[in-house]
């Protein structure tokens, strides 16, 4: 099934690589956009944002997971104006489709990655709001644990493409962006690891520092 150039495996590294052409294309463009006109390093520094949305099983993990709930935690830093590295802590309480009992699976993901933002594209003419889109590439881990069976937890390497926008009101925001994700799956319940794919879609409320 895997071999198959139309599988979700192989449509999910397809999304993944787009994402990363985006990014890159988005950093040359942001780049030449600023040569002649560089923000204020006043606005280089410190966010952080809670979040919440749905996290979203597609293909092969969709046969083992529901769709849930899914909140968390951000915190990037903004190395230039175009250029921000973003920390990210969700959870999901997903629910196991396959075992007995109606079994919660809790997921915690972390990861690490960098974020390129264009040049606002609008902007309020006094100046009190704008929007930003932005795109990022990154990589964490993702641990399942069962939360009423004694199972022990399995822990794997994901990795995810972002896009998304962000209304800017001075210190604060409102973000929302869409992530997919590719990880290594090892079943809980002994296996070889096996790739796959699920989506988050989230909002998140910005402080800037």
């Amino acid at each position: 099934m895997f071999g198959n150039a139309f599988s979700p495996v192989s449509n999910a590294r397809a999304r993944l690589g787009a994402l990363a052409v985006i990014a890159l294309s988005g950093a040359l463009a942001a780049t030449d956009a600023n040569a002649q006109n560089v923000t204020p390093s006043s606005e280089i520094g410190f966010e952080v944002r809670p979040y919440a949305g749905a996290y979203i099983p597609t293909g092969d993990q969709r046969d083992l997971l529901k769709d849930a709930v899914l909140v968390g935690a951000q915190a990037s830093y903004r190395i230039l104006p175009q250029l921000a590295v973003t920390g990210t802590f969700g959870w999901s309480p997903s629910k196991d489709r396959i075992t007995d009992g109606d079994q919660t699976l809790d997921l915690y993901q972390y990861d690490l990655g960098a974020e390129v933002r264009a040049p606002a594209w609008f902007a309020a003419g006094t100046g009190s709001w704008d929007f930003t889109p932005f795109a990022g590439l990154g990589v964490g881990g993702r641990t399942y644990d069962y939360r009423d069976l004694d199972v022990d937890s399995k822990t794997n390497v994901a990795g995810y493409g972002a896009l998304g926008g962000e209304f800017g009101f001075g210190r604060t925001g409102l973000r929302l962006e869409a992530r997919d994700y590719v990880s290594q799956f090892e079943p809980l319940a002994g296996g070889d690891a096996k790739t796959r794919n699920d989506v988050t879609l989230a909002a998140g409320l910005t402080v800037r520092f």
